[in-house]
């Protein structure tokens, strides 16, 4: 019998979306999801996912060369769609001719979506209602990312509980992935079971032995419980601001000024919405690159879902899928009695 025989028959549809042997997504994390853990995550078997960040052009397609010197297998590149350089970034895409995109931080309309289709590239977005949901499919979006409250980074504001039931128990027909508070076996496969055609994965794979990031960094997560992992509020409906779960520290207070200083601003009409929102993104990018990097668990950004409280061990990426296939296979059995 083939290893894994049973979840590989639930996960085969999401298997041959994203060309991978899992139905698996390394979730895109700014300055940790590079060359080196994108290759390891599809080389073994799972599909990686380079997050491009504040990346312009160039940058890119250094790092997506990069990456493809050190695997043939299929990875996606996230882009965000507020970064001004973005058609740099989809050209730069379609020319190193990787094989998906993830789109983030907002929703395409069609014109964006038929650009990148034009380069053979499929596309994913994320979506936060139903209605939402089937005007990206509408426009010819390939796959859709429901990604929940609970999981790290930039979040929307919806459960991964509310999402399934809101848009995809009533969008069968269309290939949706989950996101969010995600990491036992049994909840892949049961996300299987109930109609997703695969699952993204973040906070396990950011303290992975593969990842860059730096060991204060990976301590800090690996010693959180999930209350740790907040989001910020926002001061003023006026200037809304994208939710951002991480671990609570000073720079969760930084942050609680510097938008107080961005509102000020935006009131003062010294910068427009776009903009202030511009600046904000800047200082999340640069808190969690002083984390990663260099190691500042006190006034960096240790962004993780809510799911960091199971993660208490630094494991190959080889050894996390192992697990979580096992896991998921021997439920199965279970159920399957």
């Amino acid at each position: 019998m083939r290893k894994y025989e049973k979840i590989r028959k639930i996960m085969d549809r999401g298997c041959k979306i994203l060309g991978s042997d899992y139905a698996i997504l390394g979730g895109a994390m700014t300055w940790i999801s590079e060359s080196n853990l994108v290759s390891t995550m599809s080389n073994a078997g799972m599909f990686g996912v380079l997050a491009s960040g504040a990346m312009d052009g160039d940058l890119l397609k250094n790092e997506i060369t990069l990456t493809q010197s050190k695997t043939n297998r299929n990875f996606g590149v996230n882009l965000i769609l507020m970064n001004p350089k973005l058609q740099d970034l989809i050209d730069a895409c379609g020319e190193k001719k990787v094989s998906h995109v993830i789109l983030a931080g907002g929703i395409p309309d069609k014109d964006l979506i038929d650009k990148i289709h034009s380069y053979g590239i499929q596309v994913f977005s994320f979506a936060p209602s139903l209605a939402l949901a089937k005007r990206l499919f509408r426009h010819g979006l390939d796959a859709l990312i429901l990604e929940g409250s609970e999981a790290g980074g930039h979040v929307g504001p919806i459960s991964t509980m509310v999402l399934l039931q809101d848009i995809m128990l009533n969008i069968e027909k269309y290939p949706i992935f989950v996101a969010g508070g995600i990491l036992r076996g049994e909840i892949f496969a049961s996300m299987l079971l109930l109609g997703a055609v695969g699952c993204q994965l973040g906070t396990v794979f950011a303290c992975a032995k593969e990842s860059i990031a730096h060991e204060n960094f990976k301590k800090a997560l690996l010693r959180a419980s999930a209350k740790d992992a907040v989001t910020p509020i926002q001061l003023d409906k006026k200037f809304p601001v994208a939710p951002v779960r991480a671990i609570e520290n000073f720079g969760t207070a930084e942050f609680m000024a510097k938008q107080k200083d961005v509102l000020r601003k935006f009131e003062n009409n010294e910068v427009s919405l776009e903009e202030g929102r511009l600046l904000l993104e800047h200082f999340w990018a640069g808190a969690l690159r002083r984390a990663v990097q260099n190691g500042d668990v006190e006034r960096g950004s240790l962004m993780s879902g809510q799911i960091v409280g199971a993660v208490k061990e630094e494991k190959s990426i080889e050894d996390i899928l192992a697990t979580i296939l096992a896991e998921a296979e021997n439920f199965l059995c279970k159920i399957c009695q």
